[in-house]
């Protein structure tokens, strides 16, 4: 099992994220108890991408809510860009925590007014964020936007229900980027999309973050997608970090039996399941 992690940032630069210690327990009852994160830390080297890998109830998905500030942990600290990320309800903490850092989930859907264009969302984000452009500047601001992820005029002036889900992601990644965020997290943001679109939106993704200096969280169960887009990757079971590395340390030499066990359910070309590999992957690396 690799335990230690990748160095921290590159040449002594401070890390975009860094992730210490980190503990959340979720009470269901008075008796039952499930253990989300147990002793996470975890670091993200500027201008790099850090994948999150594991099954569904890993804990990969609390991790990143906690990171952004949408759940609290009961122990441990997280600091974006040297500034540590607190509960807290002042507009002016929240406004600048997401200066620093936006999120991308799985569903596009929940950020998009069914009534609306999908443009309002992103001239909601600029009226937050840019107080400089008056109303003729945001609508501009909102195109060049949209031109950045792959999206035309037409596309602003549609209705959600008007666009697929690949142009919904991309709506989704152009607001993320309207309030000009150094870190960006992504949620399983390409796990609903086909693997033509999937592909896609990787490129663009690897494209933005080039252009604009960015760095990415990136959290997902398929490790087929990780080699596209992560420089760094950890693995998550049970609420703990198992096993991490660099991409190829991870996929070509990976020391963990589990993360071995998601290597070989990963999809690829003419792959099939083996048998009793579901079995395996739930009872743990000992089956």
């Amino acid at each position: 099992m690799t335990t230690t992690p990748p160095d921290a940032a590159h040449d002594g630069a401070e890390p975009m994220i860094e992730v210490e210690h980190l503990e959340r327990t979720f009470h269901l009852s008075r008796t039952a108890r499930v253990t989300a994160l147990d002793d996470v830390s975890c670091t993200l080297r500027p201008g790099t991408c850090l994948a999150v890998v594991g099954e569904s109830g890993s804990g990969k998905s609390t991790l990143a809510r906690v990171i952004v500030g949408l759940e609290t942990a009961d122990a441990g600290t997280v600091r974006i860009a040297g500034a540590p990320v607190r509960p807290t309800t002042s507009r002016r903490a929240l406004h600048e925590r997401a200066k620093l850092v936006q999120m991308v989930f799985q569903d596009p859907q929940g950020s998009l007014n069914r009534s609306l264009p999908v443009s309002a969302t992103i001239n909601e984000m600029l009226l937050a964020h840019r107080p400089d452009l008056d109303r003729a500047g945001r609508r501009a601001r909102t195109l060049e936007l949209f031109a950045e992820v792959g999206l035309t005029e037409r596309h602003a002036d549609a209705k959600p229900e008007a666009l697929s889900g690949g142009q919904k992601q991309r709506v989704a990644i152009a607001r993320a980027l309207a309030a000009e965020p150094r870190v960006i997290v992504l949620d399983e943001a390409v796990s609903a999309l086909d693997v033509s679109v999937q592909a896609q939106v990787l490129a663009l993704l690897k494209r933005l973050r080039a252009e604009h200096g960015l760095s990415y969280l990136f959290i997902t169960h398929d490790l087929s997608v990780v080699r596209d887009i992560a420089d760094d990757v950890v693995v998550m079971r049970s609420g703990r970090i198992i096993e991490r590395g660099s991409v190829s340390d991870i996929l070509d030499r990976p020391q963990d039996p589990y993360t071995r066990l998601l290597l070989a359910s990963a999809p690829r070309p003419g792959w099939k399941p083996r048998r009793g590999l579901r079995d395996a992957l739930a009872a743990g690396p000992s089956a």
